[in-house]
């Protein structure tokens, strides 16, 4: 994966970083990073490409591994190097790291709410514009899956896309003829069920099922096509709705509601501060 961070930088720093002109342009430091939060450690990559972006010479010691389950107050990594570039990037790389463990850690919690199911936990395309594929990453990271990661690589049709075919038989029809990527069709009801099971798409995306619903829904398809449940999914009952049978469960909120892990960067002077 590619990963740029200078839209980031540029965005904080524009210009420059007048607060870090105090520092002497040649001061050397040390600085932690720990952790206030029980977290899964993901964005090593994004955090590291924020200090090597602003200093060749800055060096980064990992304590922990990506993908670890941490406790509370861990001391993540330590840093050292140029004085500014520290200042200069520790909000940029907090912020990447403190969003990307954020969605791994609540990746962790479901993924292990439906261990011994069988079904996967997929995540949607609402992310944050700019972030998908560190998101998208961070979801794996934690032990979820990716859904499709755009609009170019699977076809799902929804309400609108059917309301503005005409119906979901010539929806999947017209997309059979334009595209051999998994097809998806997302169903309100049972009767859109049987209707899209007779049009015959790769995937039904039962959306709002009940548990009831859900269960009728995998034996009536009895494995003729995969089944995806996906609506008002909680930490709370997902386990009940992947014993219904589906495939997988998709859910928007692992990178739409990211609350951010309570990170901490502290500057270590082995000697006296750095004077001009």
């Amino acid at each position: 994966m590619s990963i740029n961070v200078q839209a980031f930088l540029d965005e904080d720093i524009g210009s420059g970083d007048i607060t870090a002109l105090i520092i002497p342009a040649a001061c050397e430091a040390e600085a932690n990073v720990i952790t206030r939060d029980a977290m899964v450690c993901c964005g090593q990559e994004w955090f590291n490409a924020v200090f090597n972006a602003l200093s060749t010479d800055l060096k980064v010691q990992w304590h922990v591994q990506e993908g670890q389950w941490l406790a509370a107050g861990t001391l993540l990594c330590t840093l050292k190097g140029n004085a500014r570039a520290l200042l200069t990037g520790e909000r940029t790389a907090l912020n990447l790291l403190q969003t990307l463990s954020a969605i791994a850690t609540l990746a962790r919690l479901y993924a292990n709410e439906v261990a011994g199911t069988g079904c996967q936990v997929l995540d949607t395309r609402k992310t944050i514009p700019g972030l998908r594929d560190a998101q998208k990453y961070a979801v794996t990271c934690g032990g979820c899956h990716n859904h499709r990661i755009g609009l170019y690589d699977g076809i799902l049709i929804k309400e609108n896309h059917i309301m503005a075919a005409g119906s979901i038989a010539q929806a999947v029809a017209q997309a059979r003829k334009i595209s051999d990527k998994l097809l998806e069709v997302e169903v309100e009801s049972m009767a859109e069920l049987d209707q899209a099971l007779a049009a015959g798409p790769d995937r039904v995306m039962l959306d709002n099922f009940s548990i009831a619903h859900l269960q009728l829904a995998v034996n009536k398809v009895a494995g003729r096509c995969e089944l995806e449940a996906s609506g008002n999914i909680l930490l709370s009952n997902i386990r009940e709705i992947a014993e219904t049978g589906v495939n997988y469960i998709s859910i928007g909120a692992l990178t739409k509601n990211v609350q951010a892990i309570d990170l901490s960067m502290r500057i270590v002077l082995e000697k006296e501060p750095c004077k001009k």
